[in-house]
């Protein structure tokens, strides 16, 4: 099995996701067990953003200050380019709503980390431009996304309360605030727990997943979402990453950017994070609602992982045969 999924490119915790939703599907958290579900849940979120702060370096932010134009760049791929397609998308007459607001707050999310660095790597980038900027994108995140939903996302379409710009400033903001705050005397020892870093990280990501999906399969989630739906929103998805990718490409050929910022820029404006969207919408979202609301995030994270590992190694495989020439 793990084979299968390492052939086809598919992430593992991909899988773990998607079982999360079947889980929920068959055996959805109620009553007791859905309250105790939630409190953990906001447990886990609080947690994850206390880290978060812990291991976000300082001075790896003030020496990417340096390179204003990529990050700008970046950043404008990531909170004005992305907001504008996704406002495109919604006003589309022959999507669900409740999957259209999905699909635009996925576009107001910052881009990933992880994933950015390590395909900006592979590829033969700037690494310490991708870490600055990823990191950038993440920190602004925290800010510029509820201010984003709350412009964007209005009752009608989503849900979503300005209040909950108050609810994300206790429970991701304060924590993440928090945790910064404490790097100095627990930033070594967060960065050497890397297993009960990735436990805490992916396990609270996947509660939030299985009780957002409880809450909106009992409010009978499956009943509004069809497979054409989910169709719909696979291509749309793509859609989306293909437009970023092409525009990233001439914007940094515009700008005048060397090749290993160039692919910085790709793969960090191209990327939305799932591991800050799932916990942001537990927070700006009513329960019942979330689980409509991350399906096309769901979406999207797989198939950015899926592409950007292939054009990665082919970045990287042109690198290699430029040197070879060079050397030849």
């Amino acid at each position: 099995m793990r084979g299968i999924i390492q052939r086809l490119n598919i992430d593992a915790y991909i899988v773990l996701l998607v079982a999360m939703v079947v889980l929920a599907s068959r055996l959805p958290a109620r009553g007791v067990g859905a309250t105790i579900a939630g409190i953990c849940a906001d447990i886990g979120i609080v947690l994850l953003f206390f880290m978060h702060g812990a291991r976000l370096s300082r001075l790896a932010l003030i020496d990417g200050l340096r390179n204003w134009k990529l990050h700008a760049a970046v950043g404008a791929m990531t909170y004005i380019l992305f907001p504008i397609l996704g406002v495109a998308v919604r006003s589309l007459p022959f999507i669900d709503p409740s999957l259209a607001t999905g699909i635009l707050f996925l576009t107001l999310l910052p881009s990933t980390v992880q994933s950015s660095i390590a395909f900006t790597a592979i590829a033969r980038g700037n690494v310490a431009g991708a870490v600055c900027s990823a990191s950038f994108s993440n920190l602004a995140g925290i800010f510029i996304t509820p201010l984003l939903a709350a412009a964007l996302i209005t009752g009608k379409h989503g849900g979503f309360s300005t209040d909950a710009v108050t609810t994300i400033a206790l429970q991701l903001l304060l924590p993440f605030l928090l945790g910064h705050f404490l790097r100095p005397w627990i930033g070594d020892w967060i960065a050497r727990q890397k297993k009960m870093l990735s436990f805490v990280d992916r396990g609270s990501i996947l509660l939030v997943v299985y009780t957002a999906f409880s809450a909106a399969v009992v409010a009978g989630l499956w009943s509004k979402v069809s497979l054409a739906d989910l169709l719909l929103i696979a291509f749309l998805s793509g859609l989306l990453l293909a437009v970023v990718l092409s525009f990233s490409h001439f914007l940094g050929l515009w700008l005048g950017l060397n090749r290993e910022d160039r692919i910085v820029l790709q793969f960090c404006g191209s990327k939305k994070s799932l591991a800050t969207g799932v916990p942001m919408a537990g927070v700006l979202f009513a329960t019942s609602q979330v689980g409509a609301i991350i399906l096309p995030l769901m979406f999207f994270h797989q198939i950015q992982l899926m592409v950007c590992a292939i054009l990665a190694r082919r970045y990287a495989n042109q690198q290699d045969s430029a040197v070879a020439a060079q050397a030849g």
